[in-house]
Parts: structure tokens; sequence; C-alpha cells
């Protein structure tokens, strides 16, 4: 691709994440992307380039939104905090205090801090497979759910909730906020932030959606060939391995659906959320600090949320991961940071897509590519050439 079409700018020292944004592009690892990096609430880099649409040819813009897969449980998550930082839910209270129903079958004594830091071992839909309909009703997964018995003693392991997180986490905001979690979201930070990041989109916000290019079965199977990976990616296509049930086992509705419209029309907030890059980006700083007059966690609680409650041997992934309170860590091959770079916290999806902040430095990161990631849930070689060239000798 040729380098003039990438758009955009950096601030003066930052040079180094647009060129490699650019090789990205040139060595024909993307179809479209944008990039937004914040330091202490104004952005430092703003880029991006190629085709929101390539059967059409229609050009990424600066505010073309994009499919974030798992980086949406970033925003549920950040939506229950700011119900912990209002009062309105403490950490430590049984998630059953809220949400009564929930307690069924052992669950009575599950925090909302076990909850958030993927402990619950509440993984599974194996049992009822999500379907389109249940995502328009919302009540049958929670229900199901609510009924589920642990796959481990909860808080003793940790485990990726990779289908189940956003429904866990919306239903505790749909019972103490009295709207649903795409809702809240929206009125709550979107709007007075001013972002175009959706859990379920507006129809006439449609027309700004970048087309995804999803990765065929051979290029899927490409993390076999990265050690770290080829336990994961084995499990994953293993339907006697928790893993599979967890993942693929708990959907009943395929890849074919990441361009029907029906799939960001629905309040699916593990995985159906839409955002542009400057938005994510500006999300996460607000997150960390005051962004024009917003700011939405406390120092207090954001060090909580950065906190490792589950380090080491992931249930579901196969692979070492870390776990804050609704958010990754670095630790693991799913977290591309340098090893030497500490309490970041953040998110990546399937599509590509990766959002951090780094409190510490002031950095908000936010990629939004439409061209979907090999790797599951993102992290893949794109995203480290970005990471590495923002960390390399410069903050």
């Amino acid at each position: 691709m040729d380098a003039a079409e990438v758009q955009g700018t950096v601030a003066a020292g930052f040079e180094p994440v647009r060129d490699a944004f650019q090789r990205n592009f040139e060595q024909g690892a993307e179809v479209g992307a944008g990039l937004t990096i914040y330091q202490n609430g104004q952005p430092v880099v703003d880029l991006w380039g190629g085709a929101a649409d390539p059967g059409t040819h229609r050009p990424w813009q600066h505010d073309t939104i994009a499919a974030l897969a798992s980086t949406t449980k970033s925003l549920a998550a950040g939506a229950l905090l700011l119900l912990v930082e209002r009062g309105d839910v403490d950490l430590d209270e049984p998630v059953a205090r809220y949400w009564p129903e929930f307690a069924q079958n052992g669950k009575g004594d599950i925090t909302v801090r076990v909850l958030l830091s993927h402990r619950a071992g509440l993984p599974s839909m194996d049992t009822r497979p999500v379907t389109w309909e249940d995502l328009r009703d919302w009540t049958p997964i929670t229900e199901t759910l609510a009924a589920a018995t642990p796959e481990w003693t909860p808080g003793q392991a940790h485990g990726y909730h990779g289908v189940t997180f956003g429904h866990l986490v919306g239903e505790i905001v749909r019972r103490v906020s009295g709207v649903s979690l795409g809702a809240y979201f929206a009125r709550e930070i979107a709007v007075p932030l001013g972002l175009d990041c959706f859990i379920r989109v507006p129809d006439a916000e449609l027309p700004r959606l970048a087309t995804m290019v999803v990765p065929d079965a051979e290029q899927l199977m490409l993390g076999l060939k990265v050690p770290e990976l080829a336990d994961m990616v084995r499990a994953l296509n293993d339907p006697a391995t928790l893993t599979y049930r967890s993942m693929y086992g708990s959907v009943a509705i395929g890849w074919d659906a990441t361009n029907d419209p029906r799939t960001y029309q629905v309040e699916s907030p593990s995985m159906d959320g839409v955002a542009s890059a400057p938005s994510l980006a500006r999300y996460y700083a607000a997150l960390i600090g005051e962004v024009d007059g917003v700011r939405l966690l406390a120092p207090s609680l954001m060090e909580q949320v950065r906190h490792p409650y589950g380090d080491g041997l992931d249930q579901i992934l196969q692979v070492r991961t870390s776990w804050g309170l609704g958010f990754a860590l670095p630790g693991g091959p799913m977290w591309p940071a340098p090893e030497e770079i500490t309490g970041l916290f953040g998110h990546s999806g399937a599509s590509g897509s990766f959002a951090f902040a780094d409190p510490d430095r002031g950095l908000a990161f936010a990629y939004v590519p439409n061209r979907g990631s090999e790797l599951l849930e993102g992290g893949d070689f794109r995203v480290r050439s970005l990471i590495a060239a923002l960390y390399d000798g410069r903050v």
C-alpha cells in the first residue's frame, strides 16, 4: 500500500509509531485501520489509512467505526466500574445482592470483584449456545447464567469468560441502573465524552461501519506455529475441552455474522461493540485522567483495576494470562507489552483491535483495524510492532 494513503498527525517524538503503522500497510498486513494515542488527556498520535470496505474501495476516514469484538468487554467493565465509583455497587458484595437469582447452584458468595476478574467459573454457555433470538431478548442468556454451576471453585482459579462476561456484567448494570448496559454506557460515558463507541449501534451510524475481513480457516490455525499459543489453538479446536465449550461451543452464530448488521443492532457486550480509534483512545484516557473536564475513575479505584487478581495458567486459554478488574494486564502471550513496562491495563479482540492505558505515563492507546486477527483475542504482530514503536526509548 502506498505510504501516502496513511493520513493524520503525530506529535514530535512519536514519529516511530507513525512509521510502524505505515509499515503494516506497506507489508500487506492491513486493509484499513485507525490508531490514536492520548498522553495526559490530549491526542499525540491520530492516524488512519486504507479501505473501510475493500469491496467498494470506500476509504477509511478519521471517524470510521469498526468492530471491536472482545475489546467491547472493556466498555462493559467501565460501565460497571462507574457504578462502583459512584457508590451504587460494592466490589466486595455478592453479585446476588444486586441480582438475587444469581445465587443458584453455589454462586451466592461470588463477589462483584471475583466476577470482574474472570474468577467466577462461569465461562461456558454450551448447554444453550447463544442464538440471535437470545441476543435480541437478553434474558435467556442471563437466566442460563443465573442457573449455571461454576466450572471451578469461584475465586480459586481464573479463566477467560469470553462469551459470558458481557452479560454477567451487564445484568448487574441493568439491575442497579434500571437501563440496559448499552444505554447506561451511552448516557453516562459516551455522551459526556463525545464518543463514537457503541454497545448496540444506532441505525443512523451503520453507514460509517467498516467491513470486516475475516481470516480463513488456514490462517486461524497459524497460532500452532507460535509455541506459546499452540496448546490454546489445539484446545480451541477440540470439542472435548472446556476451552472449546466456552468459546466456539457457546455460540450458535458463525463467523459470517461479522458483517451481518444484526450483530451490531443487539446488545452483546462481550463481543459486538464498535468504536472509532479516536473515541476508544479518548475513553481509555478518561479512565486514568481528566479529558475535557471528565474523569471516569478516581486514582484509588484505578489502582484496583490494574491489580493482578488472577495471574498464571488461564483455565480457558491454556496460556498464562493476568486479569485485573475487567481488564487484561501484561503477562503471557496474549499481552504484547515490553516486560519492563508495568502497570498497564487494557483489552484485545479477535477483530484485531487492541486498547490499553498506561497510567504511570499518562498514555491511552487504541488500535482499530478491519482485518481480523489470526490469533484469538488479537494481540497479533501488527499490534506488537505498534506498541514496540511506542515504547522504544521514548516514554
